[in-house]
Parts: structure tokens; C-alpha cells; sequence
């Protein structure tokens, strides 16, 4: 799935209610999220070649890949859905059956839930899983603005492979300009994401 590949249905806001709404993807930013942030690599093993530091992994079917190739990511975001259907159980059960964490994060948004993941996930000395209620895509954003440099976020882009970008100060400078577009609490953002800061 596209870091773009998002909609915002009132079935699934209301389902969502009760989650903590930070950001929301302006339409004028969708076309930006379409191209690749990195190399496309089809291969799990060859990806994890080039993999020197933390791994995050945005989607159940890279973290899937990723497992199969064995290689357990640092922190991995799932939703148990590709392209808007479920995934295989095969897929589900590899990845989803236990989770460390679980956020609420609606379609087209950056919810505090899924930040907090993320800044726990990066925190952890284990692996963390999270379950997205919801939609995963868009994390890999805030994922590469706050990994380390060296780390490597892998995401899925439809029909083609998996997007891999090692993080560089260059890459977080970039995510965070971007992120400063979106619509809602930016600031809060950045509290939640650098919480020592």
C-alpha cells in the first residue's frame, strides 16, 4: 500500500471515536506520499543486505517478509490488511497473534496512539509489535523522522516491492518539513516524538 493510499470513511471514524486525533493528511500532500522515499527491493534477503542498525517495518506483508527472511524488525506496524483486504491467516498469524502494543489510527491521519507506539516501540530493548486499529500507512513517515540515523524503515509500495530507506539526517529533515504540512497539532507532534527534547 501507498503511503497515499488512504480514505477517510464515516464508518470508520465513528468505529474509531475514541481514539486521539494529532494529524490528518491534507489532499495537496497525497501526490508527494506516491513516489518511493527509497530503493524498491522485491528480495527480503537482499534487502536485509544493506540493514546496519534498528529495522521498522510499516505493513503486514513486509513484516511478513522480513520474518520469513529471518530478520524480527526492532519495532513492526500492522493492521491485518494489504491493499483494503485482509490479509492471508498465514500472514495474520506470523505477524499479528501477539502484539505489544496496540493504537488507534484512523485512515489518512497520525493519530497520538500510534505516535506513542512508535516513540515506545523505538524505546524497547525487545522487539515491539504494534496492531493498528485502523491504518498503518502514513507511519512510516514519523518513523523516519524519528529513527536514528543508520536505521532502516521498510514499507510496502503496491505491486512493486518493498521501499527501503536508511535513515540520514537528510531523511529526517525532509519527514519533519513534511509533517510540519500536515493539518492538526504539529507541536504535540514533536512532544510526543521527542519527548526529551
Amino acid at each position: 500500500m501507498t503511503l497515499d493510499d488512504t480514505s477517510t470513511g464515516d464508518a470508520d471514524r465513528e468505529r474509531n471515536q475514541e481514539y486521539d486525533q494529532l494529524l490528518v493528511l491534507p489532499d495537496d500532500l497525497r501526490h508527494e506520499l506516491k513516489e518511493p522515499m527509497g530503493p524498491i527491493e522485491t528480495d527480503a534477503e537482499q534487502l536485509l543486505e544493506s540493514v546496519d542498525g534498528p529495522l521498522i517495518a510499516v505493513g503486514d506483508v513486509v513484516t511478513y517478509h522480513l520474518l520469513q527472511a529471518g530478520r524480527v524488525p526492532d519495532v513492526a506496524f500492522v493492521d491485518e490488511r494489504t491493499k483494503r483486504d485482509a490479509v492471508d491467516e498465514e500472514i495474520r498469524d506470523a505477524v499479528a497473534t501477539e502484539p505489544t502494543h496496540e493504537a488507534v489510527n484512523p485512515p489518512a491521519e497520525l493519530s497520538g496512539d500510534v505516535i506513542r507506539a512508535l516513540r515506545e516501540g523505538l524505546d524497547d530493548e525487545e522487539p515491539a509489535t504494534v496492531l493498528v486499529d485502523g491504518e498503518e500507512d502514513l507511519v512510516a513517515v514519523p518513523a523516519i523522522a524519528a529513527a536514528p540515523a543508520g536505521a532502516s524503515v521498510v514499507y510496502g509500495q503496491p505491486d512493486e516491492g518493498m521501499v527501503h530507506v536508511r535513515v540520514t539526517s537528510e531523511h529526517r529533515t525532509e519527514m519533519r518539513e513534511l509533517l510540519e504540512r500536515f493539518d492538526g497539532d504539529v507541536e504535540r507532534l514533536w512532544a510526543l516524538l521527542d519527548p526529551d527534547s
